[in-house]
């Protein structure tokens, strides 16, 4: 008798394939999953990130556009060389200052005497500051027929492979590819110069001690006295430079349209961003021009520029 043929083993094997290919297909989803998840995860992150970036940038440009208003409505004559205010914008605290940028040594109007007298008081050897000097009017100022080639000698004896702009500063990192002048001391320098005033001298009454100490014709004593009477001066240049005495020929009566200004913001979660844009002020039609931004300024920077 023929018994029928016996298709249970092959049964079973087929079925044990076909479970073995689902848990990998199952295994496969449940990493994608996994993939998608952290995917999905590290998306929110970015977005988050992404979006407080967003909020700091439009809330410092909220904060530049009120110092603007607040200028522009003084008017030219009443126009504070200084000043602060705070406010809250969509749950987040700013804190605004904002300076004249006069207040600073510009590196493309300071005479020399004035330039040199910055770099011996942030620590350059006397005869090395007035050499530095020459080297900053040098890089600014355009070669005349009977000195064309020399600085650009002088580089190429030093193995610069650039040689001076001879045109006015663009940047004050500029000031770093001057020959001579060594890094830290260019470092020190940067928080006390400007591009943007065009003013020759400096507004006294706003500049930092450093700034006010390298005045041609100061001295240690009248540095003190005028640091200590400054802040009940009356706003009179007269009296001024009487303060100033030998050293008032530095002292600026000059407005200038350009301000810096300092722009904390603070999230309601903590989180905190600190940001600096040098504005030019213009007319009412065009209220200003931002002239530099720079976000994320350290506090070293700063408590020394005075802000």
């Amino acid at each position: 008798m023929t018994r029928p043929i016996q298709h249970s083993a092959g049964r079973s094997s087929e079925r044990g394939f076909i479970i073995v290919a689902v848990l990998w297909l199952v295994a496969g989803l449940a990493a994608l999953a996994m993939i998608f998840s952290v995917y999905l995860s590290n998306s929110a992150r970015a977005l988050a990130v992404n979006d407080t970036a967003l909020q700091a940038q439009a809330l410092v440009s909220a904060g530049v556009e009120l110092t603007a208003y607040q200028l522009q409505l003084a008017g030219t004559d009443a126009r504070p060389a200084q000043g602060s205010f705070q406010t809250r914008l969509n749950g987040a605290e700013l804190a605004v200052s904002f300076v004249t940028e006069a207040a600073r040594v510009d590196l493309n109007s300071a005479p020399k005497e004035l330039i040199a007298g910055l770099l011996s008081v942030l620590g350059a050897a006397e005869d090395d500051a007035k050499e530095y000097s020459d080297r900053i009017i040098a890089w600014r100022t355009k070669s005349t027929p009977g000195t064309a080639g020399n600085e650009d000698a002088l580089y190429r004896a030093a193995g610069r492979s650039y040689s001076p702009r001879q045109a006015p500063f663009a940047h004050v990192n500029e000031l770093g590819l001057v020959l001579g002048l060594q890094p830290a001391l260019v470092e020190r320098a940067l928080p006390f110069v400007t591009v943007f005033s065009g003013a020759s001298g400096v507004d006294v009454v706003t500049a930092p001690s450093e700034v006010i100490a390298a005045l041609p014709g100061m001295t240690p004593l009248t540095l003190k006295q005028f640091l200590t009477n400054r802040a009940a001066l009356p706003n009179d240049p007269a009296a001024i430079a009487a303060e100033l005495g030998a050293a008032k020929a530095s002292a600026t009566t000059q407005k200038s349209q350009a301000y810096r200004i300092l722009i904390r913001v603070r999230f309601a979660n903590g989180r905190e961003t600190v940001s600096e844009v040098v504005i030019g002020l213009r007319s009412e039609e065009d209220p200003y021009r931002v002239l530099s931004w720079q976000d994320d300024v350290t506090m070293r920077r700063q408590a020394a520029i005075g802000l």
